[in-house]
């Protein structure tokens, strides 16, 4: 599928085509994995990066990528400890 958008000439006179195609894809496929729309595998494939690459996005744009509280973190180390 493919999707276009009229952007103004004085927003795009900066940057080239494929730059902006780069960057809406990754503002797309953070904002999809950030609402749990999509897996973080799904979201890098969207963005054309590899899974590392898209977690390093993530972090630059304050994208968490493990989805669980200090505590519930504490709690699974503490089961663990019992085992």
């Amino acid at each position: 599928m493919q999707i276009a958008i009229d952007l103004p000439n004085d927003f795009v006179s900066f940057q080239s085509v494929t730059d902006i195609e780069k960057d809406m894809r990754l503002s797309y496929s953070l904002w999809l994995f950030k609402n749990a729309k999509v897996t973080i595998t799904k979201a890098a494939e969207l963005a054309c990066l590899d899974i590392y690459d898209f977690m390093a996005a993530c972090k630059q744009n304050q994208v968490p990528v493990i989805d669980i509280s200090p505590q519930e973190l504490l709690d699974e180390l503490a089961g663990m400890q019992s085992v």
